[in-house]
């Protein structure tokens, strides 16, 4: 018995792989085989980088702290481990929002990162 590739569900999963494609620059739009590839690889790219998004902010969020300590003569770590001991729980993406829009109110997190340090460093 041969093998039927016309039927209704696979005339239902080409409109849906091609429908996915829209918008595909050439044969990556139109051409089933080199269809089919780029929406694998598509969604596999797609799959990893939603991961990736998260470190890279996570990085520039990082990135513009350190700039802003280092405009107060403390470094990064130092500041982190300060806010640490003194029991402030902030995230990354918090604190770099206030260092750019609120500089006075960083101004105060990094004094009081510099005193719990230097008491943490004295006992």
């Amino acid at each position: 018995m041969s093998r039927a590739t016309s039927g209704a569900a696979r005339h239902r999963k080409k409109v849906r792989i091609l429908k996915e494609a829209r918008g595909y620059r050439g044969p990556r739009s139109k051409r089933w085989r080199l269809v089919k590839e780029a929406v694998i690889r598509a969604g596999s790219n797609a799959f990893r980088d939603r991961r990736r998004r998260k470190r890279d902010f996570r990085a520039l969020w990082i990135t513009r702290l350190t700039a802003a300590c280092r405009m107060r003569d403390i470094s990064y770590s130092r500041f982190i481990y300060g806010l640490l001991q003194a029991n402030i729980e902030v995230n990354r993406k918090m604190m770099s929002e206030v260092a750019i829009f609120a500089p006075e109110d960083f101004d105060a997190l990094v004094e009081i990162a510099k005193q719990h340090q230097n008491q943490s460093a004295a006992a």
